[in-house]
């Protein structure tokens, strides 16, 4: 932290040994509706407990190498609804997904039509609060072709739209997938457009879609950049996630965010809209979010098991109350 204080850049890259960001903080809530738990580590899970983290959505994605048989997906798929979920709940956060078929792997067209087959299996389970992340990746007609039939699946089951944008060319990806949505009837109140930069967000807000974005160390958008975002188009339809996964990310970006808008002098509603409630309203169109779930705080009871699983190994002690450690 510099001299006079203030949080800077260096202060919110994962790593960073400066905590003082908490008391900033301290006593608010927050929503991440896009952070790849099923890469990050139990104490992720707990630093976000710490850092106000109280509920998420775990979007289905790629694993960083293909996936070569149907199995992998079906496998995948349960563990989100499942092993995953209780692992969050075992940190007192609330823990979601959307199930897709993304981008990259559709272009493995073999592959891809027995993951649609299987698709209907899993986006009706209880906690799947979307269709997603679908969209485009290198725009090849593969990937045009899957991402039209999974907007078919989500109208037919009422569930919002999570879109992941293209890393290249990015503009035009973007409106290439609003386009698509619209064309298939989707309401854009219903679709959530991810991994938006300063070249992107207005054409998405003036559209009518929700604009989300992924803070990443290095790249993508930034704290700070995301700051000034928030001062000049406000927080109506925002939100901020970490996306945090196996790469170089930081599962507390959404917190570590909040932070520096509310030092940079966003109003504590912007950061409220941004950073918790905004991702509420997008994806309790599904019917499957009820903030009473996690709004007061969430029992833990570490002492549960999954299938005979738990998150303890040998010798270690239950925490069955919230402010009660595992390491000692």
């Amino acid at each position: 932290m510099c001299c006079n204080g203030d949080l800077t850049e260096k202060d919110l890259q994962p790593g960073s040994n400066d905590t003082s960001y908490l008391d900033t903080i301290k006593g608010m809530r927050f929503f991440d509706p896009h952070v790849h738990m099923t890469s990050r580590t139990t104490d992720d899970y707990q630093a976000m407990a710490d850092a106000g983290v109280v509920a998420l959505i775990e979007p289905a994605f790629w694993l960083g190498q293909p996936r070569t048989a149907v199995g992998t997906f079906l496998d995948y798929y349960s563990s989100l609804i499942g092993w995953e979920r209780f692992r969050s709940s075992q940190f007192g956060i609330k823990h979601y997904c959307t199930i897709g078929l993304n981008s990259r792997e559709a272009n493995n067209e073999a592959l891809a039509e027995q993951v649609m087959e299987i698709l209907p299996l899993f986006i009706y389970k209880e906690g799947v609060v979307g269709v997603g992340e679908i969209g485009f990746d290198d725009q090849t007609a593969a990937e045009e072709k899957y991402y039209r039939l999974q907007l078919e699946l989500a109208k037919e089951a009422s569930l919002p739209v999570q879109i992941h944008t293209p890393h290249r060319d990015k503009k035009k990806g973007t409106t290439r997938s609003m386009d698509i949505a619209l064309e298939h009837g989707l309401d854009p109140y219903t679709v959530i457009v991810d991994h938006n930069n300063e070249e992107t967000v207005k054409e998405v807000l003036d559209r009518g879609f929700w604009a989300a974005f992924t803070i990443y160390p290095f790249t993508k958008m930034g704290n700070e950049r995301m700051v000034e975002i928030i001062k000049q188009y406000g927080s109506e339809r925002i939100m901020v996630n970490s996306a945090a996964d196996w790469g170089i990310s930081d599962p507390l970006a959404v917190p570590k965010t909040a932070a520096l808008m509310k030092q940079k002098g966003i109003t504590d509603e912007d950061i409220y809209l941004a950073t918790y409630k905004n991702a509420i309203t997008a994806f309790a169109q599904s019917g499957q979010i009820d903030e009473a779930d996690f709004s007061g705080g969430k029992a833990i009871d570490q002492s549960r098991k999954f299938n005979g699983n738990t998150v303890l190994r040998g010798g270690q002690q239950p925490r069955v109350d919230k402010n009660a450690i595992i390491i000692k």
